[in-house]
């Protein structure tokens, strides 16, 4: 019964749930090298962020999450770099900024509930896991590579 409701949620959930929007921080440091979480809840590397919540305008929001998945701060307001959506959830919107201007002055203790670890990479050597999706996205910002629409 269980599996039978699950798939009904599946089919009804997008018809039924409004657009959500996210925000992802391509945060430099001053080397260059990109500033990368690796979840407690999902597997792979990504940039910080997350979702828009109800009220909060999309530059609060990435500054939130940079702080809190973080401890970074910028020193200007980051520049919005691209739009994407997610083909995986038609209605699953992402916004992307890029900050080559940061400070970290209090690092959170890692792990912790959201994120395992975090840590600046250089472009050339990023970990392994490094999500196929944040691959494109920094060869979009730093190799000029062809900005693509979808996630």
């Amino acid at each position: 019964m269980y599996s039978a409701l699950a798939r009904l949620g599946t089919l009804v959930a997008p018809v039924l749930r409004g657009m959500t929007l996210g925000v992802r921080g391509a945060c430099f440091d001053a080397e260059g090298r990109i500033f990368l979480v690796r979840h407690s809840y999902m597997p792979g590397w990504y940039l910080p962020g997350g979702g828009v919540e109800r009220g909060e305008t999309v530059q609060d929001a990435l500054l939130r999450e940079l702080r809190e998945e973080g401890g970074i701060e910028v020193d200007d307001m980051p520049a919005l770099f691209a739009i994407y959506v997610n083909p995986k959830r038609r209605r699953d919107h992402v916004l992307v900024f890029v900050s080559r201007s940061i400070r970290r002055p209090s690092p959170p203790d890692y792990p912790n509930r959201e994120i395992a670890e975090a840590g600046f990479f250089d472009l050339q050597a990023l970990p392994e896991a490094t999500t196929p999706a944040t691959r494109r996205r920094l060869a979009e910002i730093s190799e000029g590579a062809p900005i693509a629409p979808h996630w």
